[in-house]
């Protein structure tokens, strides 16, 4: 890792330009240097002053931003170009909308100077839901100015926690060993190694339509031998915005299908059954029907890879 440029941050964007100004305010407000990391913003089609906006922290950050025009869901292809650009080792995936600790970022690195080989580092982020319950009270509650107390507040109370606290505290921060680690790599708030991600081929863009893209390249991450963890100390706040539970399960449910069949495992078959079985007991249902390591089950069938 270079001692100048060490962290790349990719942000895709559509027509989100204030809770984009959030997540970049927050940017701002990093302890780690403005010299050591870059953000690149990646519009998919916005047309609500998006790039006037990002232009705006030109003095303030090391920011980038780049434009593909509106062709429907396109935030595989809106990562990629980000990760194409990227210029430094670590690169952490975020959404627009997602607001940092002034400590994440320096939190990110240190977590990967630390780890003995490639780690995918899954961010914790406060607020974060399935679907738009009490988002008014949420929204109160937040100090978009300072979200560091906020987030002490949160902590403090023992609410708002992010959604997968269950899964936490049920396989414990480190659950690398699980037979599908990859099923809480949810792109609102992640890093890997630039190298790593660029080797798995980064995100599939035959994803068009929400859900399943971030699930996908953490299984071929996985495959690859990169580890899986969750850094607390990397928090966030998700701000609450507009969501149908079951409008995104709808329009994710072809995906876990195409998922399925891309590789062919009973266990990424079991995406296929993401109504019933969640990603909180994905790895319980593995054990249970003793389905066989991916890896495992390709040599079987004289599948390579």
């Amino acid at each position: 890792m270079s001692e100048q440029l060490q962290c790349s941050v990719v942000i895709p964007t559509y027509n989100r330009k204030a809770h984009l100004a959030h997540t970049l305010d927050s940017l701002v407000r990093q302890t780690l240097p403005r010299e050591r990391f870059e953000v690149l913003v990646v519009d998919d089609g916005s047309s609500d002053g998006t790039e006037e906006l990002v232009g705006g922290y030109a003095d303030r950050l090391d920011v980038r931003y780049f434009f593909q025009p509106d062709d429907g869901w396109q935030v595989a292809r809106a990562r990629n170009v980000g990760i194409a650009a990227a210029r430094a080792d670590v690169t952490v995936m975020i959404d627009s909308g997602v607001v940092l600790h002034s400590g994440a970022l320096a939190a990110h690195l240190t977590a990967h100077r630390k780890a003995p080989g490639p780690v995918a580092l899954v961010g914790y982020l406060y607020g974060f839901t399935v679907d738009n319950a009490d988002a008014e009270a949420l929204e109160r509650e937040i100090d978009t100015d300072d979200p560091d107390a906020t987030m002490a507040a949160f902590a403090g109370s023992g609410t708002r926690f992010d959604i997968r606290e269950y899964f936490y505290e049920k396989y414990t921060d480190d659950f690398n060993g699980l037979p599908a680690p990859w099923v809480v790599f949810w792109t609102g708030h992640v890093s890997a190694p630039t190298a790593a991600i660029r080797a798995a081929g980064g995100f599939d863009e035959n994803f068009r339509s929400w859900g399943g893209e971030d699930l996908d390249l953490g299984y071929r991450l996985h495959r690859d031998g990169v580890r899986f963890e969750l850094c607390r100390d990397a928090s966030a706040i998700h701000l609450p915005h507009y969501k149908d539970f079951e409008e995104n399960e709808d329009a994710a449910a072809p995906n876990y299908q195409y998922m399925a069949r891309k590789y062919g495992t009973p266990i990424t078959g079991l995406l296929t059954e993401l109504r019933t079985v969640t990603p909180f007991d994905f790895n319980d249902v593995i054990v249970e029907r003793k389905l066989p390591a991916c890896a495992d089950h390709l040599a079987q069938h004289g599948v390579a890879g």
